[in-house]
């Protein structure tokens, strides 16, 4: 199997926690050829999708540089096998138009995943409320009137962007602060950009619990990331601590329910935000945490999506 990965530049990859590196490992590993593709780098040509793409050698974990590239080529995307999107938010103008490039791509035979309809209609905060028997309290609106209403129901509420990722432009708001009409104005550009509120829920403080769903079975462990102190966001990036833990039964009930779900639609790798017993998120561009899991715990998650991909392409491992 020939394996591409649709990335953002290489040299902006981070080998001790990018989950994109720890997908061509694996899949290098058993004995598959891999390539990166240049995000944003999809044109149309004479009817079919083509990119700018270069085959990779991994080198072992630790070892700088940790890849040696192909000199850059344009190929047809029906060069590869698979072809894996993980280009990273924000969900852009330029990111949906690659997931119709994508999509002419899939109509003409190429197996691409997640399936560029299923990225363009699973907005990642937004899905996560098709399952409302698992969500805390949450709104979505751009209304600073609705928004002050459900905090004066609820008290304690977290508000976020629609396009955000890794915890940045989230806010908290408490009645009486001092700050909320300018939190409001600014995540809402002045009631110009839709928002999602949810109630805060004290049990971040335990991990903003990943758990990661491959062809609809959850990894048996997942990744509580921790906040640091002070903070209210357990992002990785934000500063948070990131904590391997066995799949907890409430989690598995959520990741079964959601994960039939996004398996029908093609979404073949998603990763859920559990805080406590609640769905808070579902993730389905660019999940992360493989790696961190793999150091912990030695289960490599990253070996079930490429086990998933093989499936797919009715390859066998190498």
């Amino acid at each position: 199997m020939h394996l591409a990965l649709i990335v953002d530049p290489l040299q902006h990859l981070k080998p001790a926690k990018d989950s994109s590196i720890a997908i061509w490992r694996a899949a290098a590993a058993s004995g598959h050829r891999v390539s990166a593709i240049e995000a944003g780098s999809l044109s149309l040509i004479d009817g079919q999708v083509h990119a700018q793409a270069c085959e990779l050698q991994l080198h072992a974990r630790g070892h700088v540089p940790w890849y040696s590239a192909a000199p850059v080529q344009r190929l047809p995307l029906a060069h590869f096998d698979v072809v894996l999107m993980r280009q990273d938010p924000p969900f852009d103008l330029e990111y949906l138009y690659s997931t119709h490039l994508l999509e002419l791509a899939e109509l003409a035979g190429v197996r691409v995943f997640n399936r560029p309809r299923a990225l363009r209609d699973h907005n990642e905060k937004l899905a996560a409320v098709r399952f409302p028997h698992f969500m805390p309290p949450t709104v979505v609106s751009r209304s600073a009137e609705v928004l002050r209403e459900f905090l004066a129901a609820h008290g304690d509420v977290i508000l976020k962007p629609l396009d955000g990722m890794g915890g940045s432009k989230i806010f908290r708001a408490r009645p009486g602060d001092p700050n909320l009409s300018v939190i409001l104005e600014t995540i809402t550009r002045h009631g110009a950009e839709t928002v999602m509120a949810q109630v805060y829920l004290p049990a971040i403080a335990d991990g903003d619990k990943r758990v990661l769903v491959v062809d609809g079975e959850p990894a048996p462990f997942v990744l509580a990331r921790i906040p640091a102190a002070g903070e209210s966001r357990g992002n990785l990036a934000a500063g948070g601590r990131g904590e391997a833990r066995p799949l907890g039964e409430r989690e598995r009930e959520i990741a079964l329910a959601v994960g039939a779900y996004a398996r029908d639609r093609g979404l073949l790798l998603v990763g859920l935000d559990v805080i406590g017993n609640h769905l808070t998120e579902v993730n389905v561009t660019s999940p992360t945490c493989m790696v961190e899991i793999l150091d912990q715990t030695g289960f490599d998650v990253a070996l079930m999506v490429v086990q998933a991909l093989e499936r797919q392409a009715g390859a066998a491992p190498g």
